[in-house]
């Protein structure tokens, strides 16, 4: 039988059905399956669930599904789909996703995943360094290159970058990903299996060969919109923090920002111009404290690295030649005219210094080029010091 991790595994073959079982009975993230699975394991949930026992709510909404299910061939046709079923205890699993567990539900979803069909040949315990990058669909022309350029350089720096595959910012970051040779993820809505947005065919087969594409959702389902929702949880869980490059005040990536502030991993936030309504939902984040404001992946790898690992310097304008110049050396700098020379008494008083003073510092300016003398006094050098 195939279609299970292709690494070494604690998880008996029983366990694995029953994960497999539920996958399918159960809605990505529904809260009351996932809570049960904690607490008692997969196996005898699924035993209660086909006896006839456990909660009555629980047993009609998979009724349906209970009759058809056969977990031994879902693994068969998966593994001819190139996707492998990878679920606690296997040693691919990541241990990120094990925070989801005390990070409470969100519109009735959370949780740790029954289990997660991946496809493609990065591991899923190779992304305890990666970050996410989410953002609104109708993006501006401006949130696409920072995307694709906060992505780049993340990629540069030996991170994996983790979107959504959707229009807008998660395409530019996948592809700015890309555009640097990195490795990149692709969290969907929908099976693994399946292509969504259809426009992204092109781009989830190249991820899905090169890098990675997962989901909760068994394969063949549908992107239903409440499993958007439960797919943010596993974006901001995969990621050891989540770059918001822009969101409107509904927009649907703020929840992917509150799960990262519930794990207790950075939220990033890279700021828009304020005229645009893109831009406003992380505008509001950064106002209220709840998101740090970054402009570039340095910025990010800072925030998301260990504590004094990949320090950014304060960000200064360079040091210009004037500027080695002690104050009083300025003001009778200043004084100089441009055109004509005059005398050091005119400086002087021009500069407020004392003659004395005035006489050397001028000597020292002609020394460094940056005063000259002509018929009628002192004046700025024409190179001004070059």
């Amino acid at each position: 039988m195939s279609g299970s991790s292709d690494v070494h595994s604690d998880v008996d073959l029983a366990e694995r059905l029953a994960r497999v079982a539920l996958n399918r009975l159960a809605e990505p993230g529904d809260i009351r399956f996932t809570r049960l699975v904690a607490d008692l394991g997969a196996r005898v949930v699924y035993e209660h669930l086909v006896g006839g026992g456990g909660d009555s709510e629980l047993r009609d909404d998979v009724a349906i599904r209970l009759e058809s299910l056969d977990p031994a061939a879902e693994l068969d046709r998966a593994d001819r789909l190139g996707l492998r079923f990878v679920v606690p205890g296997d040693q691919e699993w990541p241990e990120h996703l094990d925070g989801l567990l005390g990070a409470g539900a969100i519109n009735a979803r959370g949780g740790v995943p029954i289990g997660l069909w991946v496809k493609g040949p990065l591991r899923l315990d190779q992304l305890a360094h990666a970050v996410a990058i989410v953002g609104a669909r109708s993006a501006t022309s401006y949130g696409s290159q920072v995307s694709a350029e906060i992505a780049a350089g993340l990629v540069r720096s030996g991170r994996c970058v983790i979107s959504g595959a959707a229009f807008g910012i998660d395409e530019a970051a996948h592809r700015g990903a890309l555009s640097a040779d990195g490795p990149t993820v692709a969290v969907l809505a929908c099976g693994a299996d399946r292509v969504y947005p259809a426009a992204h065919r092109r781009l989830l087969s190249w991820i899905g060969e090169h890098g990675l594409v997962v989901s909760e959702a068994p394969p063949g389902g549908d992107p239903l919109k409440v499993r958007f929702l439960a797919r943010n949880r596993l974006i901001a869980a995969l990621g050891a923090g989540t770059v918001v490059v822009e969101a409107a005040l509904r927009s649907g990536s703020l929840s992917t920002a509150a799960w990262t502030e519930r794990l207790g991993r950075p939220v990033m936030g890279v700021p828009g111009p304020v005229t645009t309504a893109q831009s406003q939902g992380v505008h509001e984040w950064l106002r209220l404290g709840a998101a740090q404001l970054v402009t570039c992946a340095e910025d990010v790898a800072e925030l998301v690295g260990r504590a004094g690992e990949a320090l950014v310097e304060d960000r200064r304008e360079p040091v210009k030649p004037r500027d080695r110049f002690t104050v009083r050396q300025r003001q009778v700098l200043d004084a100089l005219p441009v055109s004509r020379g005059v005398g050091a008494d005119a400086i002087s008083s021009g500069a407020g210094v004392g003659l004395r003073e005035v006489q050397t510092t001028l000597e020292g300016l002609e020394t460094r080029g940056w005063a000259r003398r002509d018929e009628y006094g002192w004046r700025l050098a024409a190179t001004d010091g070059a």
